[in-house]
Parts: C-alpha cells; structure tokens; sequence
C-alpha cells in the first residue's frame, strides 16, 4: 500500500461548498473524517447523494492534503433518520417508463460506490456508520458494506421492498449473509419487518449498541481501542474478506436479477412504492 506523509486540514474544502447532500467535517487529531447525509427532497439515496459521495471519496483517494485520514465515519444530519432507503419516487418513474437500463445503471452506481466503502477506498481507510435515526432499505445496505456498524438503541432498522413486491437488490443479501449466515438474512430480507437496534445487535448486524445521544462518544471509543493495535486489526480484516469475499460481479449479478424483477411490478405494486413516497416525504 502507498504511504503519505503530508498532514490532514481542518478547513472545508472548495468544492464542499459544491456539495448538497453531504456535510463534510475533519477531526485530523485523530485522522477522523465525517460525511454527513441530508439529502433532498427526502432522506434517502437519491442519484445526488451517492454522486457525491463518489467525488468525495476521490478526493480521500488523491488529495495530498487528505492522506492522513484514517477513519471515515457517515452519518445523518437528519434528525430521527439515517436513510429511509432507495430513492423510490426515482424507481417508479423508471418502471413506468420501462427504463430498465436506468433502473440498472442507478444501481452500478450504489455498487460502485459501496464496493468502495467495503474496501476502505483501496487504502486502508476504516469505515464506520453510525445510524441515529431509522435504516432502511439501501441505507440499510450501505451501512452493512462499513468495517464497523455502531447504531443508538431506539433506532429501528429494515429492509421492506418485499412489501411493494421486490427484494433489496444492491447488496442486502451478500453483506448480511457474510454478517449473520444465510437463515437470518433471508428472515430479514423476506419478512419486510423492522426490526429494533437491540435484536440487530443480538444476531451480530450492528457491531457496537450505544445509547440514545452517545453515537459520536461510541465512535470515538472504538476509534481509541483500534488505535492501540491497529496494524493488527487492519490486518485481520483484510484477511476476513480475502476468504469469504464480496466481488463487484456478484452485486452487479444481483442487480441485474433486481431490475428485471422492478420491470416486472404491476400497478398495485407501484402504487404501494408510491404510498412509501408519501410517507418518506412526511419525514422529510
């Protein structure tokens, strides 16, 4: 792996004044970065959002000025809400168009950019999410491709597109069977439920519990006890996903399977994702 040498800033850069989705912050004490959601006009992954991730990540890879980051930890700045998932209004004028193709490049899109996430941006990088406020569906998703989940207990998290006749296609399965084996993935993915931050922690979804209001003290915890042996864990980790690993081809695979699967929706189908719209734009 290549070795930078040259310090982190604290000041904003330019182009995140250029950013409508994310806000960025710097801790470079401890070579901690945060990417704070709050996408628009509502909370979930819309093209915007996950556009703007991948330019930041760019940065992180290629910017002198930011190789002494270490952790990246996203967030919301939403309150009450991590993401409410895919962007759902987005999915239903595709399929109404018969837009497979738009269907399938949004997703390669979330892939690309997760696959990312999943790999510490080819450098090593730590990733931790912290959820705060309701996960679901590709919020959901993504926070499952982070080396660390730490979630506040009242949260409540899942995965409900088998509710509007669909399954999560851009990685739901891969991350969660790795996490928790296939029986407690497949419960999670069918039964459409939200589920609670306690029993998510009990079957090994979420990685660390922490109580209302204690997210960022959470964070900071896990940071001090990584730092302490570091190498070893970085190490360990790369290990783990070298035996039971998760390629691109896989997720694309799904992907492809999940957009001829929205292709073939009925109206009663749309018009629940449309419901869900409603109700996601109520949130927002």
């Amino acid at each position: 792996m290549k070795h930078y040498q040259n310090s982190l800033r604290q000041e904003p850069l330019a182009h995140q004044d250029e950013y409508s989705s994310l806000d960025i912050q710097y801790e470079p004490e401890v070579g901690l970065a945060w990417y704070n959601m709050h996408p628009k006009p509502r909370p979930c992954v819309t093209p915007t959002l996950v556009g703007e991730i991948q330019h930041w990540f760019g940065e992180l890879q290629h910017n002198p000025t930011l190789q002494d980051v270490k952790y990246i930890v996203l967030a919301s700045k939403v309150p009450g809400i991590f993401n409410l998932g895919g962007d759902l209004e987005l999915f239903t004028s595709l399929i109404r168009q018969r837009d497979r193709n738009g269907l399938f490049s949004y997703a390669t899109s979330c892939i690309d950019t997760m696959m990312l996430n999943h790999h510490g941006l080819n450098r090593g990088i730590t990733t931790i999410a912290l959820a705060q406020g309701d996960t679901l569906g590709g919020g959901l998703e993504y926070a499952l491709s982070s080396d660390v989940f730490i979630v506040e207990r009242s949260v409540k998290l899942g995965l409900p597109d088998i509710l509007f006749n669909l399954f999560p296609g851009i990685g739901a399965y891969s991350f969660l069977s790795r996490k928790v084996g296939a029986k407690h993935a497949e419960e999670i993915i069918t039964s459409g439920r939200l589920y609670s931050a306690e029993y998510f922690f009990e079957i090994g979804v979420i990685d660390i519990l922490a109580e209302d209001g204690q997210g960022e003290y959470a964070v900071h915890e896990y940071l001090s006890r990584e730092e302490k042996a570091r190498n070893g864990i970085k190490a360990f980790r790369a290990a783990k996903k070298c035996t039971n690993p998760i390629t691109r081809q896989e997720l694309i695979d799904v992907a492809s399977i999940w957009a001829d699967a929205a292709m073939q929706l009925r109206d009663k189908d749309l018009r629940m994702m449309e419901r869900l719209v409603s109700r996601q734009n109520a949130k927002a």
